[in-house]
């Protein structure tokens, strides 16, 4: 496999978004962005999304100042409303409640940041959940197979979350774990990374 001509970090801790990159094929390393999340006053979640997608990335850039930095936030939204990640049991059997028979729409923005230029292409991606009717016992279940206390929603697609849905619409299945992919591929394209990554034959 050849070499890409830029190093790539990815701006997040996350595992699930680590995962992700892999597919990719790419080389990269991970760094930690230091960033104040807080939601600024009438901030709606797409704009939340964007703005802290591109502050991660620009978080790590003084210690990577010519990498291609990759930055990522998820927010949920149900009826208006901005979902949290639950951090108990107890909280995300009563999210789940409240989704049961209703739509979540998953607003991740993703953040392309060329430190050496300082410029940033920014987009938030949307994926649409659709939950079934759920019963008590089903959310009982759910959460104690699953133990998704660390996902807003209160549910791991990649996971038995998937038993949860009626339906799922987007453009990018992988936005809904936290990293768009396809985006991500154009805008490493546009980079001058070769996607798919070259085989080196000898």
């Amino acid at each position: 496999m050849g070499k890409p001509v830029r190093e790539i970090v990815l701006a997040s801790t996350s595992p699930y978004r680590a995962q992700l990159l892999q597919r990719l094929h790419l080389p990269f390393t991970t760094a930690a962005p230091q960033v104040d999340e807080t939601h600024l006053p009438s901030e709606g979640p797409s704009a939340l999304v964007q703005r802290l997608a591109e502050a991660k990335a620009r978080a790590v850039a003084d210690t990577h100042p010519d990498a291609l930095i990759i930055g990522s936030d998820q927010s949920a939204s149900h009826q208006g409303r901005i979902l949290g990640k639950p951090g108990i049991a107890e909280r995300a059997r009563e999210q789940l409640a409240q989704l049961s028979g209703g739509t979540v729409t998953f607003h991740t923005g993703l953040c392309l940041l060329d430190a050496a230029s300082g410029e940033a292409q920014v987009e938030d991606v949307e994926y649409v959940v659709s939950f079934r009717r759920l019963s008590d016992a089903e959310i009982r279940a759910y959460v104690a197979l699953d133990n998704p206390v660390d996902c807003a929603g209160s549910f791991k697609s990649e996971g038995l979350g998937v038993s949860l849905f009626e339906r799922m619409e987007g453009s990018d299945p992988t936005a809904l774990v936290g990293l768009p992919l396809i985006r991500l591929c154009h805008w490493l394209r546009e980079a001058g990374i070769a996607m798919p990554p070259r085989e080196t034959r000898i």
